[in-house]
């Protein structure tokens, strides 16, 4: 009991308990397996705290329909990664855990700190962690998270109009050995995601888009349609020394289950005509109502040994990964003259094997790495990077099968079944990172990416096979420069897709920050206080099909320029973290609002305060 007492205390000469955010460290299980044992002080900064790319497990820049937690795509071109057989629904993706990149804890104490966001149209984020120390050697930990919002276009009161309902879950563990020979990563994910599904403004006859902004008044495509999508996740890594760092055994298991559920209870039909679907293009199964549900499970195991010196690395391994689907939907029959329903099911199973490893130097400013993963006979995943001081080159090849929603859909309202050939993803990259002074930070990035046999969803929400090629290059800047207290932070994005006809990107994407940064009463009161502006440039964008949770192309909605403007306060007393925003405080004064997804408007004007309080005792 002694033993116990001492460990779970840090005490001074006066007895007071000194707990902080120097006795709470965090480290990552692809860290500990490359042998880059970093433990990380937690992240008590105020930086972007306000800003709503931060409340998610993924804070790239994404197309959604107007609101938090909505159905969303990555804005940017992003090189695909996973080969081998997928599901393709990734449209609540990035609001879930994801069980390789989880933090886990070294605490001296026990560590909790509790998340929330509220904002005055409903837009809700909480999470509440938990961390703490069983021995020395070994710690657990668990997470809630909850986010809710109120509907914004459709309805007479935004205040009781829920549209979003989501929890996420995820308990964690690490130990080590006493030898320090051993260690074990281990958790589990929940994600319990459901949208109530508009389908968009349904436009009058001669509206205009600047009409569509009436708001409660809008009448929209859908009145009875949600989606909902259950993911659950278990993942273990351990990882075993046979010969210290040079050479260690590693074995990782994934068991994962997704299931998603679409689900209209009132089909809609034209007014002149109940034999006209007003949405969707048709009704195979059912005439009133829709139940379609897709189960995928995934069992995978990956082998692998790897160790690493002062100037290299390698990793070679064999993966293992078996999957399911299942698909169901809602029959319709007659049964004493009476319409009812039956379930009608369907499913495929697929085994896979894996080859993959990486190889990489490095000797002062220099380094050099190559990795690839091969699936027998089909996909495979390759690049190489260079480095030299702050240049840094990369090149990469990825060849890979459609996913199985490309490949096959059976739905009340869409079915199709293809045999679409792989599609080859060639990018070229080059990166530049310095400091010009001491104040001013930047990074270049220009890429070009070529596409063969692209697959993508076309105007009538279908999967399609372009025949040539899509070439898309660009660049990305990321500048900071400092002025004493003030800062200036930019990003900018210049995308071309002249020759992608069937990709859409903006041409250019801004996201400038200004802001003053200093201490207040004595140091106390650590504030930033600023402007946030955020634009992209006209562009046909993605229009949005609930029912396979798919963005397709669209011709003829132009999402027009607009420039939204935020106003922040934020600020850090001791283990309390505080910001008040006001944003699109711009609403109305160039356009009476803005689209981000055809037919769904972005927020209004908002205000919302946040905290994130961290306790360590």
């Amino acid at each position: 009991m002694a033993g116990t007492d001492a460990f779970a205390q840090i005490i001074d000469d006066t007895t007071r308990v000194l707990y902080s955010p120097k006795t709470t460290l965090r480290l990552y299980e692809n860290d500990v397996l490359e042998g880059r044992y970093l433990q990380q002080r937690i992240d008590t900064s105020l930086h972007n705290i306000h800003n709503e790319r931060f409340w998610y497990q993924d804070t790239a820049y994404y197309q959604h329909l107007g609101n938090i937690g909505t159905a969303s795509r990555p804005i940017l071109f992003q090189m695909p990664n996973k080969i081998g057989v997928r599901i393709g629904k990734n449209a609540f993706e990035r609001y879930a855990y994801n069980p390789e990149t989880i933090n886990y804890y070294d605490t001296r104490s026990p560590y909790s700190h509790i998340y929330y966001i509220q904002g005055q149209r409903g837009e809700q984020v909480f999470e509440g962690t938990h961390a703490r120390n069983i021995t020395p050697r070994w710690n657990i930990g668990v997470a809630y998270q909850i986010m809710t919002g109120n509907r914004q276009i459709g309805v007479s009161n935004l205040r009781r109009d829920g549209y979003l309902s989501h929890q996420a879950v995820k308990a964690f563990t690490h130990y080590r050995s006493e030898n320090g020979k051993y260690d074990l990563f281990a958790n589990y994910t929940h994600l319990n995601h459901e949208q109530i599904e508009f389908g968009g403004i349904l436009p009058g006859p001669d509206d205009t888009q600047d009409d569509l902004f009436r708001y409660q008044a809008e009448l929209t495509n859908l009145s009875q349609a949600a989606s909902r999508e259950f993911r659950n996740n278990y993942h273990l890594l351990h990882i075993y020394k046979l010969a210290g760092e040079g050479m260690k055994l590693y074995h990782s298991f994934d068991w994962r289950r997704q299931r998603d559920l679409y689900q209209d209870d009132a089909i809609p039909r034209t007014a002149d005509s109940l034999r006209t679907l007003l949405f969707y293009p048709e009704a195979t199964f059912h005439p009133t109502q829709t139940d379609d549900r897709n189960f995928y499970r995934e069992l995978q195991n990956v082998f692998g040994v790897t160790g690493n010196s002062k100037i290299s690395f390698y990793k070679a391994y064999v993966k293992q990964r078996n999957s399911k689907i299942e698909y169901n939907v809602l029959e319709a029959f007659v049964l004493n003259d009476t319409l009812r329903g039956r379930t009608l099911s369907d499913s495929d199973r697929f085994n896979q094997l894996f080859v993959g490893g990486q190889l990489r130097f490095n000797y002062g400013p220099a380094l050099v790495s190559v990795d690839g993963e091969f699936q027998m006979t089909r996909d495979y995943n390759v690049s190489a990077t260079a480095k030299l001081g702050p240049l840094q080159g990369r090149v990469a090849r990825v060849l890979r099968s459609p996913s199985l929603i490309e490949q096959r859909m059976w739905s009340n309202h869409f079915t199709w079944g293809n045999n679409f050939n792989n599609s080859v993803t060639d990018r070229l990259e080059g990166t530049l990172t310095g400091k010009l002074g001491e104040k001013q930070f930047v990074r270049l990035t220009g890429h070009y990416n070529n596409i063969k046999r692209h697959v993508y969803f076309n105007t009538n929400a279908e999967p399609a096979q372009a025949v040539g090629n899509q070439q898309l290059y660009g660049a990305e800047l990321q500048h900071h420069i400092q002025f004493g207290p003030v800062h200036f932070e930019n990003f900018v994005a210049y995308t071309n897709t002249d020759k992608a006809e069937f990709i859409r990107i903006p041409e250019w994407l801004v996201d400038s920050k200004l802001y003053f940064q200093g201490n207040l009463f004595k140091r106390a009161l650590h504030t930033q206080f600023g402007v946030q502006l955020y634009l992209t440039t006209n562009y046909e964008a993605y229009a949005y099909m609930p029912v396979t949770q798919q963005f397709h192309l669209q011709n003829g909605f132009v999402v027009k320029s607009y420039s939204l403007l935020d106003v922040f306060l934020n600020a850090d007393i001791k283990s309390l973290n505080v910001f008040l925003k006001m944003s699109h405080i711009n609403e109305g004064l160039t356009a009476p609002g803005y689209f981000v997804t055809p037919y769904y408007p972005g927020m209004r004007t908002s205000f919302i305060f946040g905290i994130k309080w961290m306790f360590f005792d």
